[in-house]
């Protein structure tokens, strides 16, 4: 089978939206430069778009027109090494997602446990921040909470009562499993983190045992958040500063 046959094929099976590179359809370096002829044909075509070198896009058709991939779908070719996830985004990208704040940043931030990612996707950066842990499919929802928590002083135009809340249902919305794994994933990241983490799940009654966070703090250690106190009438037990 011809080189263009085999990536037209390929292609068709994809569905809209979805990103590609040459390693997604398995195309040997042998057979790069009549892969590349075939490619740019398609987008002549309009069959698919380019995003960068080397990365493109199959675009989803809408009664609106020609929608883009999302964040996540543009910066997958970053976020997974041979198949498995290594990275996941954070910042405020994140937190717009989650429904937190309501600014687009500029630049995105993309964290890794051993490698330093910075992507430019067309007008879309990427910058590089270290996460506290190795990364995976199984952890890095868990990841992206924790974040949440970490820069919850820092998160702008952040509504405090809607931001707990929001975190509350997520934790409890998690299963017995995932509660375990993300307190034990807290245990590596910063005490004020611990804190509020413990603090909201005995408020919320989320399902779980949270005193090995609270047997992790140092007992003469405050933390300082922009809460209000009537949110947070436990904060105390956990050495919360609170408005």
């Amino acid at each position: 089978m011809r080189v263009a046959q085999k990536i037209e094929q390929q292609i068709q099976q994809l569905p809209e939206g979805t990103t590609f590179d040459y390693q997604t359809l398995m195309v040997e370096r042998s057979e790069y430069a009549a892969a590349s002829k075939a490619l740019e044909r398609l987008i002549k075509k309009e069959i698919i778009n380019r995003i960068s070198s080397g990365i493109f896009y199959k675009p989803k058709q809408t009664v609106f027109g020609t929608l883009k991939p999302n964040e996540q779908e543009l910066l997958k070719t970053y976020l997974f090494e041979d198949g498995k996830r290594i990275a996941y985004i954070t910042g405020s990208s994140l937190y717009n997602r989650l429904g937190l704040t309501t600014q687009v940043p500029k630049i995105i931030k993309i964290a890794c446990r051993d490698k330093r990612i910075f992507a430019t996707v067309g007008n879309m950066k990427g910058k590089a921040v270290k996460s506290y842990v190795d990364v995976n499919d199984d952890n890095y929802y868990l990841l992206e909470l924790l974040d949440a928590i970490k820069d919850f002083n820092q998160i702008p135009d952040l509504d405090p009562v809607s931001a707990l809340t929001l975190l509350a249902n997520k934790f409890n919305s998690l299963s017995n499993e995932d509660l375990n794994s993300l307190i034990t994933i807290a245990l590596k990241y910063p005490p004020r983190v611990r804190a509020l983490l413990g603090a909201i799940m005995e408020k919320f009654n989320t399902k779980t045992n949270s005193t090995i966070l609270k047997n992790s703090l140092n007992p003469l250690s405050e933390y300082q958040y922009n809460i209000p106190d009537s949110l947070l009438s436990n904060g105390s037990n956990w050495k919360l500063k609170l408005k």
